[in-house]
């Protein structure tokens, strides 16, 4: 009997030791678990913070960009609208009566021969009298003449008797000179 005490004892004993092994590496397996879980957590926040900046990143690229098309769309609608303005303009200067374009020819042959002392004027079609009526009656003139037509929409186009040296008193370079000048002003009257 003594012998099943011994044996009752190791039995006991390596149970004791067994359940002391199993409780270590319990222990040790929720050790192990409990950091794993805390780094599957920094790993998903970390992910989850990742996608969110990346999120806001996208949306405000794309914001950015829908707004860049639009200011975009808004400025060829302006760009458009003043465009026809400046068309308009110029269709109706050219509209103006017979008696406008005659002063106005006459005005600008003038100017053209205080600058130039000599040499030839161009019109359109449209002008040809009234210059030929300014030659005709200006004694300042005697020194230009007719030399044929152009495409402009009114005006003159003034040349040196040496041809080095050209004067556009076209209508069309006026408004121009005029648009460029104001093109702030009409745009805020516009678009303000």
């Amino acid at each position: 009997m003594a012998l099943d005490a011994v044996v009752g004892e190791i039995r006991d004993k390596g149970i004791r030791e067994s359940e002391a092994i199993k409780s270590e590496a319990k222990k040790e397996v929720d050790a192990i678990l409990a950091e794993a879980q805390e780094k599957v957590i920094a790993i998903k926040m970390a992910a989850e913070e990742e996608a969110n900046r990346q999120e806001g990143y996208i949306i405000a690229q794309e914001v950015a960009a829908a707004n860049l098309t639009v200011k975009r769309g808004i400025l060829n609608a302006q760009k458009d609208v003043l465009d026809e303005v400046y068309n308009r303009v110029v269709a109706d200067i050219a509209a103006l009566p017979d008696e406008f374009h005659k002063k106005a020819i006459r005005e600008l042959c003038k100017t053209a021969a205080k600058e130039l002392g000599e040499g030839v004027f161009y019109c359109n079609e449209r002008d040809v009298r009234a210059v030929e009526d300014a030659l005709s009656s200006l004694k300042t003139l005697s020194g230009f003449s007719l030399a044929g037509t152009k495409d402009i929409t009114g005006g003159i186009i003034a040349e040196s008797a040496d041809g080095a040296l050209q004067l556009d008193y076209s209508y069309s370079t006026y408004v121009s000179e005029v648009w460029e000048s104001g093109l702030k002003d009409a745009s805020d009257i516009l678009f303000g």
